[in-house]
C-alpha cells in the first residue's frame, strides 16, 4: 500500500509518516519499482499502535522504547503517565480558578487584570508579610472566592485575622455560601477557619451557617458558631454553651453569652434548666458542677433561683458556699 493510502485509512498525515520514518518509528517494507514506499500489513499495524500510544500521551522517544524493546515493562511508564496527567490536570485546574477569579472581578481593562494577577500572586506568596500586605491593600480588587480560599488554608494568625477582615468588609454576598462549603471539609482545622470567619460576618446568612456549625463533631468549631450565635441572641446556641461550661473551654465567655441570651423569661428558664439537668448529671464532676453553679449567677427568673436554694444545700461543700453567695447577691440586687 502506498503512503497516500496510508494516510488517508490511518488518518495520519504523509508529512508525519515521513516523520516517523526518519526518528526509525515505522520503515515502509518496500518499494515500488518506481521508488514509491510500500507499506506491508505489519506496517500498517505498527503506525496504528504508534497512534494508540501517543493518545495516552507518550512522546515518540517512549513509544519507541515501548515498540522495540523486549525486555521493557509498561507499568513504570503507565504510572509515570499518570503522574504527569494528574500534575497537568491540577495546573490546568489552578489556571482556570485564576481566570475565573479576574472574570468574577469584572475587570474594566488590562491594566485592572494586571493588578488582580499581582494581587493573586502575592496572595499565594511564601512570606506571611506579603500575604498581610496584599489583603490589607487590596481594596474591592481580590475575589470574594480567592479571599475564602486564602482564609480556609492560611495558618498565620495575622494574615488570617487581616483576611476575615476583608471578607467581612467584602461587598460580595457570597461569602457565607463558600465558607459554608469549608464546613464541610473532613479536616477539622479548615472548618475552625471557616467559622472564624463566619462569625465576623454580618447577616440571617451567616448566622444560618453558624447554625450548622452547631452540629460539628469538632467542640471548637461547636464553640466558636455557639458564642457567636449567643451574642446574636440565638436560643439554638444554649446546649453547646453549656457544653462548653461543663467541659471548661472558654467557661467564662460561655457563661457570659448565656447571660446575654437571658434576656426573656422563656429563654432563661430554659437556659437554668440546662444547668440544672448537668448538674444532677451523675457523670458532671466537681469542678464543672462548680461552673456551673456560677453560671446560673447571672441568669433570672424563679427556675435559677430555686436551683440556687437546692444548691446550697449540696453535699458538695463548694457548690453549695458558692450558691448560697449567689442567692445572697441576688438579694441585694
Amino acid at each position: 500500500m502506498l503512503i497516500g493510502e496510508v494516510s488517508r485509512r490511518s488518518g495520519v498525515s504523509a508529512r508525519m509518516l515521513r516523520h516517523y520514518e526518519s526518528l526509525g518509528l515505522v520503515r515502509p517494507s518496500g518499494r515500488t519499482g518506481s521508488g514509491y514506499r510500500e507499506y506491508s500489513a505489519e506496517d500498517i499495524r505498527r503506525i496504528f499502535h504508534i497512534e494508540s500510544l501517543r493518545s495516552l500521551g507518550l512522546s515518540l522517544r517512549e513509544i519507541g522504547r515501548a515498540l522495540d524493546d523486549p525486555g521493557f515493562t509498561p507499568s513504570a511508564l503507565i504510572g509515570d503517565l499518570i503522574r504527569r496527567t494528574r500534575d497537568r490536570i491540577a495546573a490546568e485546574t489552578e489556571l482556570l480558578t485564576q481566570l475565573g477569579r479576574i472574570h468574577a472581578a469584572d475587570p474594566g481593562g488590562w491594566e485592572d487584570v494586571l493588578q488582580i494577577v499581582a494581587l493573586l500572586q502575592a496572595l499565594g506568596s511564601k512570606s506571611a508579610d506579603a500575604r498581610q500586605r496584599a489583603v490589607l491593600s487590596s481594596g474591592d480588587e481580590v475575589p470574594v472566592e480567592a479571599l475564602v480560599e486564602a482564609a480556609l488554608s492560611e495558618t498565620e494568625p495575622n494574615v488570617a485575622g487581616a483576611l476575615r477582615w476583608a471578607l467581612a468588609r467584602s461587598e460580595d454576598g457570597g461569602a457565607p455560601a463558600l465558607l459554608a462549603e469549608g464546613l464541610g471539609s473532613p479536616v477539622a482545622a479548615v472548618r475552625e477557619r471557616a467559622v472564624q470567619a463566619l462569625v465576623e460576618l454580618p447577616g440571617d446568612e451567616a448566622a444560618a451557617r453558624l447554625r450548622d456549625a452547631l452540629a460539628d463533631p469538632d467542640a471548637v468549631v461547636r464553640g466558636y458558631a455557639a458564642l457567636a450565635l449567643g451574642t446574636r441572641g440565638v436560643p439554638d446556641a444554649v446546649p453547646a454553651l453549656v457544653d462548653m461550661i461543663v467541659a471548661g473551654r472558654n467557661d467564662t465567655d460561655a457563661a457570659d453569652a448565656l447571660s446575654a441570651l437571658a434576656s426573656d423569661t422563656a429563654t432563661a428558664d430554659r437556659i437554668a434548666a440546662g444547668l440544672v439537668d448537668r448538674l444532677a448529671d451523675d457523670t458532671t464532676r466537681a469542678p464543672a458542677r462548680g461552673r456551673l453553679t456560677q453560671a446560673l449567677a447571672d441568669i433570672p427568673g424563679t427556675t435559677a433561683s430555686h436551683a440556687l436554694v437546692e444548691l446550697s444545700h449540696d453535699e458538695d461543700r463548694a457548690v453549695a458556699l458558692t450558691a448560697a453567695y449567689l442567692l445572697q447577691l441576688r438579694e441585694a440586687r
